[in-house]
């Protein structure tokens, strides 16, 4: 399915909302759950789930969910998780990837890395424009949620899609933060991800260095490299010499 076709299958509101929510947990979500978050039947649900899955958007598979194995275990259950896939669309066309990747490898060949890393800060400080170092986790995690990381809080018991161990974000994408132990916020997105890819520790420094800028050397937070897989090489924590 072409691109511009894929992403024409969110115009359904119930669609959308379903992919929404399967894409924010980070895991994998059976129909029921689905169901409930999105305020419809079932069927509906499993109907829209699978629609999503022919357009590439969700991947499909299957597992028992009640955690339990062998007679009595149940038949497994059908369960959706986000595409790895990228999908864009312009009009008309136009091919940014690919100056990027061009930019990024004359960048690297010519050891750039220290002045790539000065304008990036630069660019985040200028996102901040004159307001104060960012001043926690929450107002953190609403500046990442708006610039496509999808970040979630992660400590204690909150292993990734735990309840109550992440930050929920409301209609209006204002984050609250639930009650945590640890204060490490990880973000499931990393915008630059196409390009980082192929040149990881120049875009990686790269994107440490912009939030950096963006939430300002002395407030309560701090940004720091910390790769894993399928997530952005940044996390955010409360600074050790501010913790609240």
């Amino acid at each position: 399915m072409k691109d511009i076709d894929a992403i024409a299958m969110l115009q359904d509101p119930v669609r959308r909302r379903l992919y929404e929510y399967v894409a924010a947990q980070g895991r994998e979500v059976g129909r029921n759950e689905a169901a409930e978050a999105a305020g419809v039947a079932r069927t509906l649900a499993a109907h829209h789930l699978d629609r999503l899955t022919e357009a590439g958007l969700l991947e499909s598979g299957s597992r028992r969910l009640t955690g339990r194995s062998g007679p009595g275990a149940g038949r497994p259950a059908k369960v959706y998780t986000r595409a790895r896939g990228e999908r864009s669309v312009s009009l008309p066309a136009r091919d940014y990837l690919t100056a990027a990747e061009l930019l990024a490898e004359a960048a690297e060949q010519a050891g750039l890395d220290a002045a790539l890393c000065a304008a990036a800060g630069r660019r985040g400080e200028a996102l901040r424009g004159s307001a104060a170092p960012c001043g926690g986790l929450e107002e953190a995690m609403e500046m990442l949620a708006g610039r496509g990381y999808e970040p979630y809080l992660e400590g204690g018991e909150g292993a990734e899609g735990a309840e109550g161990a992440e930050g929920v974000q409301d209609a209006g994408g204002a984050v609250t933060v639930t009650g945590v132990a640890e204060r490490v916020v990880r973000m499931r997105n990393c915008p630059f991800h196409a390009v980082a890819e192929h040149f990881p520790p120049l875009v990686c420094g790269m994107n440490l260095a912009l939030l950096e800028g963006l939430f300002g050397a002395d407030g309560p937070v701090r940004a720091r490299m910390e790769a894993r897989p399928g997530e952005c090489c940044v996390v955010i924590e409360t600074s050790k010499n501010n913790d609240r």
